[in-house]
């Protein structure tokens, strides 16, 4: 069997309603009674319950959104027109409860439901608890949910559709022997998938038979022959209650990390007309194959020679869904509700266009120095969109003092941005980026910056395997050149000018009248990265002159220091900064190029006296386990006393969704033992300490 190299992961949205939206949507109070309500029941992102309100407000419809008790304060608790606690944080007692949901129903009198995108908008179950009780689901009928949410029906009903699908095993895997066997039959690499799994959290990839053995606990599903190095495209698709569906083109999906997508983009830079046709014709025939009715989403990988085989299909919206709506000029949950509600669709598939380009960056609460990203916590002690710009959509259910807690997935937004061009497009998402302010918890935008900006990414060359390809040894950050470093330098050295210069003044004048108004030279010691250079530093006005290493650097700007944001130009090249720390000891942390920089600015004087301070000696690492993250306990492997190996797995954190394995650092013995299965830990915890 040959392996299919280069496969990428492509959603093809299929769209079954014809009712053309744009920025401005037509209300329907004159089709729908203007007190239906309908009760938005999930939570898993409330960016995007916000949104959904924020269609229904247009159409006219009464809206109830539910929560759990700490998400009491959430934006989409408070856009609604109602809002039902349905139980505490963990959401087995609340967003997964379907007794208090169906509850809340009846008592705010709802007459629909939207699921969002995640928790129950693809249980079968609760469809039906729905549909007994009179309650509109506003997604496919159940019929549609069991089909496709089984891996391996899914891919029976696709080869019976005459659906391309993925060479491999069709059956359930009994045991790991088995595995090997048919691995070794199929040929590596291959993905052992959960039968019922989802999010790429179901899904490893095994090279070899001793990788295949290891994954003993998915054996309840099915192995397929595939690339890790491969195209994701997903097609998005509507289809009616009356046997219409279209295809709404396709999104790329490929830069991904753990299985779960990052950056999105619609159209793809590598299909073609006829490519993107057949992929679509083929989405709606396996749409037409289960009668579904709603809006849905068709998986598929894409090989270097353009072959693309079906994955899976997700009966629900996705994440990534607004940059469709930017390239086809459609609401897609407006037109779910019209299908809900029995509405044909208003478009042919000739009218489906595609207008421009549009990027979705994935914002979250993430580390991305740590795997790509390891969930964050904390309370945004600032926040503040870049809606300024133009052509920017940020679709968030945070506000300023919002928490984010371990329960939740960590997503912060969706940004978007959309142009008449992919490079106009992501020029948008460079300055969206750069004026994105987020304090309060760590936060992927250096990643997400430093993935748009990439040569390799710019020239359309990318597939699953980007991250670890372009960042073998993981992300580090921006690698700043010669040019850049000098831009950062004089920037910190105006900075800590404009603050000496503030600093003595009082009620708008200088408290010492002999100062200079407007010209002043300085001499200052600037260390980064542990090098240090010496600056000459000239001002007048707001305009300053910097001589690094025998280079002058021109930056002006306003310079106003209360801002989040440092607007400045810098040798005739606009720029944005971000000022995150400033301290009377002269450090400083800018956020440049989507990378926070630390920086030490001191008078020639302070730097001759620095060098008696004592250093602070780094912690030994190797001799402990600290937590990575927050999270809780799922299992500890250990006790005092026993001898362990490098690598061997010593506790498991689980932090919203996510397991993380966590090993030695070195062959030894575990000397103490500080946390137990179930407990709650912080990030940087100490866990176990070895001998």
């Amino acid at each position: 069997m040959k392996h299919h190299s280069l496969l990428r992961s492509i959603w093809c949205h299929v769209c079954f309603s014809k009712q053309r939206c744009g920025v401005i949507i037509c209300r329907y109070s004159t089709v729908y009674d203007p007190n239906e309500k309908v009760s938005l029941i999930i939570r898993d992102f409330s960016l995007f319950l916000t949104c959904v309100i924020k269609t229904c407000k247009k159409m006219g419809i009464k809206t109830v959104a539910v929560h759990s008790d700490v998400d009491s304060s959430a934006v989409h608790v408070k856009v609604a027109d109602e809002a039902v606690c349905v139980g505490p944080a963990p959401t087995s007692k609340s967003y997964l409860n379907m007794d208090a949901i169906m509850n809340a129903i009846k008592q705010t009198g709802a007459q629909a439901v939207h699921p969002g995108y995640g928790f129950l908008s693809e249980n079968k179950e609760f469809a039906k608890r729905l549909a007994a009780e009179g309650v509109t689901f506003i997604g496919p009928d159940t019929h549609a949910i069991q089909a496709m949410g089984d891996k391996i029906e899914s891919k029976l009903i696709a080869k019976a559709a005459k659906v391309n699908t993925i060479p491999g095993f069709d059956g359930v895997v009994k045991d790991a022997k088995e595995a090997v066997k048919i691995a070794g039959e199929i040929g590596y690499p291959v993905m052992i998938k959960a039968s019922a799994g989802g999010g790429g959290k179901g899904m490893r990839i095994a090279w070899n038979d001793e990788e295949t053995s290891d994954m003993g606990f998915f054996l309840s599903g099915h192995i397929s022959d595939i690339c890790a190095n491969g195209f994701c495209w997903c097609l998005q698709v509507l289809a009616d209650k009356h046997g219409n569906a279209l295809w709404l083109n396709e999104r790329e999906c490929s830069i991904q990390r753990r299985n779960q997508k990052v950056v999105e983009e619609a159209p793809s830079t590598f299909l073609d007309p006829d490519t993107r046709r057949a992929m679509g014709e083929q989405a709606v025939s396996l749409a037409n194959a289960v009668k579904y009715s709603s809006a849905g989403t068709v998986e598929f990988l894409v090989d270097s020679k353009k072959n693309f085989y079906f994955l899976e299909m997700n009966t629900r919206l996705q994440v990534e869904h607004p940059i469709t709506e930017c390239i086809t000029g459609l609401d897609l949950v407006q037109q779910m509700i019209r299908i809900a509600k029995g509405y044909k669709l208003q478009h042919k598939q000739s009218d489906i266009p595609i207008n421009g380009w549009a990027v979705e960056s994935r914002v979250y609460a993430e580390d991305p120095y740590k795997s790509f990203g390891l969930p964050s916590i904390g309370r945004l002690s600032q926040y503040q969109e870049p809606l300024d710009l133009p052509n920017v959509r940020v679709d968030s259910g945070i506000q300023e003092g919002s928490d984010i807690s371990i329960y939740y997935d960590p997503m912060i937004s969706k940004l978007v941005t959309y142009g008449k061009t992919r490079e106009e497009a992501l020029k948008k998402m460079e300055d969206a980026l750069d004026n994105y302010v987020i304090r309060g918890v760590t936060h992927n935008i250096p990643l997400l910056r430093e993935i748009i900006v990439h040569p390799r990414f710019v020239s359309g060359v990318i597939s699953t395997k980007f991250l670890p390809e372009v960042y073998p040894d993981g992300f580090k950050g921006h690698m700043l050149t010669a040019g850049e470093r000098r831009e950062l330098l004089a920037t910190a050295a105006a900075l800590y000018v404009a603050a000496q210069l503030r600093s003595q003044k009082f009620l708008g004048d200088l408290r010492v009248s002999v100062v200079p108004a407007e010209s002043r030279q300085w001499e200052l010691c600037v260390e980064l990265d542990k090098s240090v250079h010496m600056l000459g530093v000239s001002r007048s006005g707001n305009n300053y002159t910097v001589e690094i290493d025998g280079e002058k650097v021109e930056v002006s700007g306003e310079w106003n220091l209360a801002s989040a944001l440092l607007p400045i130009t810098i040798n005739g090249k606009h720029r944005t900064l971000q000022c995150l720390l400033r301290t009377a000891a002269g450090e400083i942390s800018l956020q440049y190029l989507g990378t926070s920089f630390k920086l030490r600015v001191l008078s020639k004087l302070a730097a001759s006296l620095s060098k008696h301070m004592p250093e602070k000696v780094p912690e030994d690492t190797s001799s402990i386990l600290r937590s990575p993250m927050p999270g809780s306990v799922v299992a500890v492997s250990v006790k005092p006393g026993d001898n362990v190996a490098e690598g061997q797995e010593i506790c498991v954190i689980e932090a919203m969704k996510m397991q993380n394995s966590m090993t030695a650092a070195k062959t030894a013995k575990v000397k103490s033992v500080h946390c137990k299965a179930g407990d709650t830990v912080g990030e940087g915890d100490l866990l176990v300490e070895l001998e």
